[in-house]
């Protein structure tokens, strides 16, 4: 009897070993922070570092390494961050945690741009290979200007740091934008590859990383109640949403280069995209995901770039009100030219020629200083053929709305019969709330992608040919944009300017509210 149940305590060790769904810990290793002075550092990478400190999920043999420009040592950098941290935690950051978690920080100054700097990095990693055990494991994180990132990745690669330490890996992660167009986001690829595999870079959109982004994939792939719907056959169209309510803020010589299609449509927008329409993968990891989104980005209908006008809206705001609050136009923003027409306001009609998507207008929008912040997907479903009931006809279709931001969630809109002796049918919302339907607390993206990025999941990173096709199917806009001073004004507080209606009334629809 002794025996036996020696046995079955050790087949039950055995089995929890094995249990995947225990929480993974990353080996050992050293992230290396470009650009460790500026807000992305403070505000989104150390915060979620210090969260996955909080959970156990960062490795017991792990440093963080900033360089910058910036003159500081050790401690002052730490006790900036400390201040970001108690800022964005207020009354949360355990002392205990912070103070380990912050021996295992560290800074650089010098310059990104000389060799000396990256000679130094260099024997700096290896003593701490030494006193810190992180056995020649590396992460790279530019932060910095994107005008920095080849600089970078060069001296990277001529101080032999493109490869790990002794056996160990060298990754590295580049926040967008990833180029301006085409041909910049292949010129930086092709520079990049130079001296980092493709295998060996990660790069970053944080939307990926949103517990609601990755839900799109649940929601398709794991109800068959709804993947049987999700086509030409039974959707009518799609609209995306991604909207703020908020203005440039001191934002405004980034915002003159960029744009909304640069900053938010090439992007997060696209990915969103992809996810929604992708067909599903073999299995959810990372070349299974990325080939499926791939495909869609190469079913885009491209946009002939004489008939740009009739497929997206350049708008811009202008003064008006937000929240009760009167705000100013982006021609008065600050670092603003004062006959600008950079897009605040981007809407496009897409099609996806594919069997599945077939002749299904998706209609895509982003925008600053509009009524509310709100990501939304929402499908709408063709009205059913015949309508038995009286008033019927007015009964709004079925909507699947999927939102990622604020209030993160599911909604689908139904016809039910209102209580009472008629027969009376009316819309109404069957809600879930992630909030609500679980105890846990919805994680930041960065903490999701952070993770993954030290455990060698590439599955939620772009991959080069990803990027690329977005700017291939964004270019004709660009270009025609760029030799036109047409631009569709909005007030700020408005859902966007005329022509934006326009573009979907003339095939019958509307914009939605949400």
């Amino acid at each position: 009897m002794a025996g036996s149940l020696q046995t079955d305590t050790q087949l039950s060790a055995d089995v929890l070993l094995d249990d995947s769904r225990l929480p993974k810990v990353p080996e050992p290793g050293a992230m290396v922070i470009f650009g460790a002075s500026g807000d992305l550092t403070a505000r989104k990478l150390i915060p979620a570092l210090y969260d996955l400190a909080t959970q156990r999920r960062l490795p017991m043999k792990f440093a963080v390494v900033g360089v910058s420009r910036t003159q500081m040592s050790h401690d002052e950098f730490r006790k900036k961050l400390r201040k970001t941290l108690n800022e964005q935690r207020a009354g949360k950051v355990r002392d205990s945690v912070w103070e380990s978690f912050c021996g295992s920080v560290f800074y650089l100054p010098g310059d990104t741009k000389k060799a000396e700097t990256y000679q130094e990095l260099k024997d700096f990693l290896k003593r701490l290979d030494g006193e810190r055990g992180t056995r020649g494991n590396r992460a790279f994180y530019l932060a910095s200007s994107p005008t920095l990132f080849p600089a970078v990745v060069e001296k990277l690669g001529e101080a032999g740091m493109n490869r790990g330490e002794n056996g160990g890996w060298a990754r590295l992660v580049i926040e967008k934008p990833f180029g301006r167009d085409l041909e910049s986001a292949k010129e930086l690829n092709t520079g990049i590859r130079r001296y980092f595999e493709e295998t060996q870079i990660y790069r970053i959109d944080h939307y990926l990383g949103k517990e609601t982004v990755q839900n799109i994939m649940a929601l398709r792939f794991s109800n068959s109640v709804f993947e049987p719907l999700w086509s030409q056959h039974y959707v009518d169209h799609v609209q995306i949403t991604v909207a703020e309510d908020i203005g440039i803020g001191t934002r405004g010589a980034f915002y003159e280069e960029a744009g909304a299609l640069r900053d938010i449509v090439q992007n997060h927008l696209m990915q969103v995209l992809c996810l929604t329409a992708m067909e599903p993968p073999v299995a959810f990891d990372s070349e299974g995901v990325r080939e499926e989104k791939v495909k869609v980005l190469k079913s885009v209908r491209r946009i002939p770039r004489d008939k740009v006008g009739e497929f997206a809206v350049r708008g811009q705001y202008t003064s008006g009100w937000v929240w009760g609050e009167e705000v100013s136009g982006y021609r008065e923003e600050k670092n603003v030219a004062p006959d600008s027409t950079t897009d605040t306001y981007v809407a496009l009609k897409l099609f996806i020629d594919n069997w599945r998507w077939a002749g299904v207008p998706f209609y895509v929008r982003a925008g600053k200083r509009l009524p509310k912040r709100v990501t939304e997907i929402a499908i709408q479903f063709k009205r059913t053929p015949h309508a038995p009931f009286a008033g019927a006809e007015n009964l709004e279709p079925n909507i699947l709305v999927v939102r990622v931001q604020p209030e993160e969630g599911v909604s689908l809109k139904i016809g039910a019969k209102v209580p009472g002796s008629g027969f009376r049918i009316r819309s109404v919302n069957m809600d879930l709330l992630y909030g609500t339907a679980f105890l846990e607390e919805v994680p930041d993206a960065y903490q999701r992608l952070l993770l993954d990025l030290m455990l060698g999941d590439p599955t939620l990173f772009i991959r080069a040919d990803e990027t690329e096709s977005a700017w291939d199917i964004l270019d004709p806009v660009i270009s025609s944009w760029a030799e036109s001073e047409k631009v569709a004004f909005y007030p700020a507080g408005s859902w966007g300017p005329a022509e934006s209606e326009e573009l979907v009334a003339r095939d019958g629809r509307e914009w939605r509210r949400p």
